[in-house]
């Protein structure tokens, strides 16, 4: 739970900027709804910042600018790991008080109080979905701002990104698999699914296909009609699902669901999930690898989503995009030879590889671990200099 907004041991806005690294923090109260629009930009050193818009209720507006600064600095090692031209950045929407994550404001009112925030970055910042968020809101947005991304098919855009996201995490749980197991294949691996919204269930059943043992969970019970679909089994308690005993968990809810306490509970060899930031510290890597538990960056794992609304900005095309989810695979494999090699976590030779990408930004790595999802160099102009083994 957040602090309270005085509390005098809680850094205020500015020095949280600063500690994380950030270029730039706007927060704008809409004219139209008087919510807030937090827009994290992180970095743009190798492009402008790509990240989705996340509409939320949060106690305060202090957890709304955590939320937004974490999210960013998070696309920016997922952008510059998938080797892509793009900067880190993430937007967020405080609901306002007493309103569901159903906004109780008009929609649309809510949205072009986004859009106005995002014209204030003048292309800085390209906002697109995440939770809370629609391929058809990104459609609204297109009609007040340039800088989006995601707009369904039927519009030209890339539809909803989850499937693509959902393909990507397969594909890691296939490098994990090898790295454990000797195998990449998931047959007969047991996988808890922690929350089974757009790609937490599309996941399932992806794994289903593959013939996984699934094991099922979400705080909305009537989730579970996808068990008996799938013929999976169904966690009952939400709060004890990270405790199954099983192959593979996949956190696919919010973050920071591997705290201090449930590190020491997982029953599980592997955690490879499409939640963003789940350790609420870097330093639980530490602890899962000191366990035996292998640890796959999420911003590896679930990058198919970024790479897939990325290629928007050239011409989309839905080959190349389910091509490059699946060559998450390879990289999240290089990333874990390197990290054996070293003698590391997979989590800091992950932030390593993006570090060199970051203090490199025009170079090709033809062939260097950790990249090869960034489009062909003769795509686009926008692409010329990014890096690619694909």
């Amino acid at each position: 739970m957040s602090s309270s907004p005085t509390d005098p041991t809680r850094p205020g806005p500015v020095e949280r900027l600063a500690s994380a690294g950030h270029e730039q923090l706007l927060v704008s109260r809409g004219r139209r709804t008087g919510a807030h629009t937090i827009v994290a930009v992180h970095s743009t050193a190798l492009g402008p910042a790509l990240g989705g818009c996340r509409v939320w209720r949060y106690p305060d507006l202090g957890a709304a600018i955590d939320d937004a600064l974490r999210l960013s600095a998070a696309m920016t090692l997922k952008a510059a790991v998938a080797g892509l031209p793009l900067g880190g950045g993430k937007a967020v929407v405080r609901l306002p008080d007493g309103a569901g994550p159903e906004p109780g404001v008009e929609r649309e009112a809510l949205l072009r109080d986004l859009a106005d925030a995002v014209n204030l970055l003048g292309g800085r910042y390209i906002t697109a979905e995440d939770v809370g968020t629609t391929s058809a809101d990104m459609a609204f947005l297109a009609g007040f701002t340039d800088h989006v991304v995601g707009r369904p098919a039927a519009g030209g855009g890339s539809g909803d990104p989850g499937e693509f996201t959902a393909a990507g995490v397969l594909a890691a749980m296939r490098a994990c698999a090898e790295a454990v197991y000797g195998v990449p294949d998931l047959a007969g691996r047991s996988v808890a699914i922690v929350g089974l919204g757009s790609v937490g269930a599309d996941l399932a059943r992806r794994l289903g296909a593959a013939g996984a043992e699934l094991r099922l969970c979400d705080v909305d019970q009537a989730k579970r009609a996808l068990a008996g679909e799938l013929g999976a089994a169904w966690i009952e308690d939400p709060a004890g699902a990270h405790a199954a005993e099983v192959d593979i968990l996949a956190p696919c809810a919010l973050g920071g669901l591997l705290d201090a306490r449930r590190v020491e509970e997982l029953r599980c060899r592997i955690v490879c999930g499409a939640a963003n930031n789940q350790l609420d510290d870097d330093a639980r890597a530490d602890r899962l690898a000191a366990r035996g538990i292998l640890y796959a960056p999420d911003f590896i794992v679930n990058a198919g989503g970024l790479i897939n609304v990325a290629l928007e900005l050239t011409g989309y095309d839905l080959g190349l995009a389910t091509r490059r989810a699946a060559d998450i695979e390879g990289v999240l494999g290089r990333v874990l030879l390197r990290a054996r090699e070293a003698g590391q976590t997979p989590l800091a030779a992950a932030r390593e590889l993006a570090a060199d990408r970051l203090a490199a930004p025009g170079l090709r790595r033809a062939g260097g671990p950790g990249v090869g999802l960034g489009p062909d160099a003769a795509s686009s102009e926008l692409y010329a200099q990014s890096s690619s083994t694909a």
